[in-house]
């Protein structure tokens, strides 16, 4: 005797040797002993062994399923009474092992209830099963059309607008997905790859930012509509005249200074920053927009700026309006010592915006050391005395070394698709004169919230890593006790959140952030983890525009200074870099390399040792940020 069973879901038949309650052994159709279990077993049949299985896969190709369908009864049925229906005779065992096989295979029209019996699907389960066959069915063809036109080296239209999400954010249900995986897994090429073979990477820039506002801007870098902002006008005018010191391109000027001379000698400096919390209420939509964005993000060529324009231009410290501002006075005594310190918050005149690439010409060390005191300028004898007491700032706080090397800072302009990249000496005049004022101002009105028990946002340095904190604590780098963000409200919004404390501090009223605020600190961290992702951003954009200078300049053999192991500094790029085969070198050597390969696309370049240069660096460089 034979037996037709199930295993491990394929038909197989084979030949009885021994049989128990629970089990059989059977010698198959290829002649091996196999133990089976019996529960597996459809049917027994004495007809010849090597001839039935093939015999009833033809017959069960021939069956017609909607026909079966359509004979069996509506309640639970055995296999031998619909195949009495269908033949129109009891079955033979190579018809009873067809009618099975249809039946088992066809799990859309019949559900199993048991060994050898079967329910039919109900109508509409089955009308619904079967046009999602062909919906598959069309779906995959649209994929296989989509893939031939993309190993073709063309995009199609429809996958165009998903492109920057097939990249960054692929949802791997989709159609488009689909397609887009099966030709790069068919061409052997990352997803990258496969979007610049097709055209779909015109310009690098543009795919990075698309990246980045995908992850950080998932609605746009836009603003939608917001109800108007307006500055107080009830504020006392400020009995001076401030000016602010910015770079060409900068239109958020959120800092400005002043500087009167006492009757009794001394001086009095003016910090004056624009105070936008005055016109933004606490809860606003435009407050909300502040907490949402975090700062402004800044990258070669372009910004997305924390605020948008109607609202930078009501509150930034513009040349020849009266801003509405929070200022530190500080009086300085002839040897340039600080002895007193007054908030005010007012309206204050700016009588210029200086800029750095005219005022760096005139106001410089070359011009500062001149015997003759160098040429003249607006605010040459402020800007003189703010320079002397910025350096005294630094002595104070155990920072000033003249020995110590110079650094460069560089910035980046884009024009008509190249680039321009200016390195500027770090601790310039101008520079150093805006950065000890404004760590001066940042580190007294910290000391001055936590005195008065409001908490803020602080920037804390110790053992050599920055964090943030609502505690006042050391900034180890910058030499002092305390360091809170409060200079660039129209920018970051720690600066916005500690311009509100100050404000309820300098007005003796109830701080909008108290001791244990959760949503203080919820702001924190997420600034601190938004900051850290717009500075990365700009990296990654100053990253390929370096890279696209070695080409537009024609650069094929730039000169580097080692720092250690395989780690080189280009000259005159903010750029640090890996390059293998370097001998035994000293920090500082300066090197000649070449360039081997620049890769654009994978932002990638590959550079040779070729010697050193016997002429020590004249400047140790330093990327921005």
């Amino acid at each position: 005797m034979n037996v037709f069973y199930e295993e491990s879901g394929s038909f197989k038949v084979g030949s009885i040797v021994a049989r128990n309650d629970a089990s059989l052994q059977v010698d198959t159709q290829h002649g091996k002993r196999a133990k089976i279990k019996a529960a597996n077993v459809l049917l027994e049949f004495s007809s010849d062994l090597g001839a039935f299985l093939p015999a009833a896969e033809a017959l069960a190709g021939e069956l017609d399923l909607d026909f079966l369908w359509a004979c069996a009864p509506d309640d639970d049925f055995d296999y031998q009474t619909l195949g009495a229906e269908y033949f129109g005779h009891l079955p033979t065992a190579i018809e009873s092992a067809a009618l099975l096989m249809k039946l088992m295979g066809a799990p859309m029209y019949f559900y199993k209830k048991g060994r050898g019996r079967f329910k039919r699907a109900p109508e509409e389960a089955l009308k619904a099963a079967l046009a999602g066959i062909e919906k598959k069915k069309r779906e995959q063809a649209q994929i296989d059309a989509w893939v031939v036109e993309l190993e073709a080296g063309q995009l199609p239209d429809a996958l165009r607008p998903h492109l920057m999400t097939l990249l960054f954010r692929p949802d791997k249900n989709t159609l488009e997905y689909k397609a887009f995986d099966a030709a790069c897994r068919s061409l052997n090429l990352p997803p990258l790859r496969m979007a610049a073979r097709v055209g779909g990477i015109p310009s690098v820039p543009e795919y990075l930012l698309a990246g980045f506002l995908m992850e950080h801007f998932p609605k746009g870098a836009g603003f939608g509509p917001l109800p108007p902002v307006n500055a107080p006008a009830d504020l006392p005018l400020a009995e001076v005249e401030a000016f602010s010191i910015d770079d060409a391109a900068t239109t958020e000027i959120d800092d400005a200074l002043s500087l009167v001379t006492l009757p009794n000698g001394n001086r009095r400096v003016g910090i004056h920053i624009a105070a936008p919390t005055l016109g933004i209420a606490p809860g606003s939509e435009v407050e909300k927009l502040v907490f949402n964005r975090l700062s402004t993000v800044y990258f070669p060529g372009d910004k997305i700026t924390m605020l948008p324009d109607s609202v930078v231009e009501v509150f930034t410290l513009q040349e020849g309006a009266a801003c509405p501002a929070v200022s530190l006075y500080v009086e300085v005594t002839p040897d340039f010592e600080p002895v007193g310190f007054e908030n005010r918050i007012e309206r204050v005149r700016i009588a210029a915006n200086l800029r750095h690439d005219q005022l760096e010409q005139v106001f410089n060390e070359e011009t500062l050391a001149a015997a003759d005191g160098g040429p003249d300028y607006p605010f040459k004898d402020a800007l003189t005395w703010l320079w002397n007491f910025a350096v005294a700032l630094e002595k104070r706080r155990g920072k000033h070394d003249p020995t110590r090397p110079v650094q460069m800072d560089y910035s980046f302009a884009i024009e008509g698709g190249r680039v321009l990249i200016t390195p500027r000496r770090r601790g310039a005049p101008m520079d150093k004169l805006v950065s000890e004022l404004m760590i001066l101002a940042n580190s007294e009105w910290g000391r001055m919230l936590a005195e008065a028990g409001i908490p803020a946002m602080y920037r804390a340095q110790s053992m050599g890593k920055v964090r943030m904190t609502t505690k006042p604590e050391p900034h180890i780098g910058l030499g002092v006790a305390q360091y809170a963000w409060a200079t660039s409200p129209l920018r970051r919004a720690t600066d916005f959140v500690n311009q509100r404390q100050l404000l309820a501090m300098i007005r003796g009223e109830k701080p909008e952030f108290e001791e244990g605020n959760a949503m203080l600190f919820a702001i924190l961290r997420d600034f601190d983890a938004a900051y850290s992702a717009y500075l990365g951003f700009q990296d990654r954009m100053e990253h390929f525009w370096c890279l696209r200078w070695f080409t537009q300049e024609g650069v094929t053999e730039p000169t580097a200074t080692f720092i250690k192991e395989d780690l080189v500094r280009i000259d005159g790029l903010p750029l640090r870099l890996r390059v293998g085969g370097l001998p035994e070198l000293t920090a500082g050597e300066r090197i000649r390399l070449q360039v081997v390969r620049i890769d654009e696309l994978m932002q990638e370049i590959e550079l040779r040792y070729l010697g050193r240069l016997e002429a020590p660096p004249a400047l140790s460089e330093t990327a921005v940020g």
